[in-house]
């Protein structure tokens, strides 16, 4: 811990003020596109711990997006993206190993999220390096009650709210373990998931992740 920290710490405890210390993992991708901001979840361990792994490792770096749906997400990670060349069928590419599922009620996919794809193995384990952003679309209280219907999952006041005002994909949801989600750059999202793509849902023209890198933020919270 810094000099500036060991002070904080030092004058909270001579105030008599109580307060929690937490480091948050932060992630930026890099795009042509432009910068998407994150932060990880910490409830779901296991993913965020192996996006930090992959990240540090660089292995996302010049990766595409190389699955994008309007109203719905963009999808990378895929290792055979790097070079593949245009128009080849993607999203088979993995690390060989599977994520265990870390389903949080409270993370639902509300748009911006941070998620992990998978195949459909009947565990609903996570694809090891492939990922999704939602984009999503806003929707009524009708719909979300034939959803509540059809899975028997049931939304709080909170999270109804999420998806009237903001939107997301809430079909999604008890399926794909959300480990993080947007904090800035949701702009440079809505232009990937706008590109022109072909019939597998591809962009016409690449859109390449330059970089991802993560690191830890402390914070502060007084109690």
């Amino acid at each position: 811990m810094n000099y500036l920290k060991t002070s904080i710490l030092l004058g909270a405890f001579l105030l008599g003020t109580t307060f929690a210390v937490a480091q948050k993992y932060r992630a930026t991708i890099t795009t042509e596109s432009g910068v998407i901001e994150l932060f990880l979840y910490d409830k779901t361990p296991k993913h965020r711990d192996n996006f930090v792994r992959l990240a540090k490792k660089h292995f996302f770096d010049s990766t595409l997006f190389h699955r994008v749906i309007p109203e719905f997400m963009i999808q990378g990670g895929d290792p055979e993206s790097k070079n593949a060349a245009a128009g080849v069928p993607l999203g088979n590419g993995d690390v060989g190993y599977r994520i265990p599922a870390e389903f949080v009620d409270e993370y639902v996919h509300k748009r911006g999220v941070l998620a992990a794809a998978r195949d459909n193995n009947p565990d609903k384990s996570s694809s090891g390096c492939q990922f999704y952003i939602t984009v999503g679309k806003k929707y009524s209280d009708a719909e979300l009650n034939n959803i509540e219907h059809r899975t028997g999952r049931k939304y709080t006041a909170e999270q109804r709210e999420l998806y009237k005002t903001v939107g997301g994909t809430p079909h999604l949801d008890g399926g794909y373990t959300v480990f993080g989600e947007v904090t800035a750059g949701m702009n440079v999202v809505d232009k990937i998931v706008g590109q022109p793509r072909n019939g597998m849902d591809r962009p016409n023209e690449d859109q390449r992740i330059l970089k991802i890198r993560v690191k830890k933020k402390w914070l502060f919270f007084w109690i």
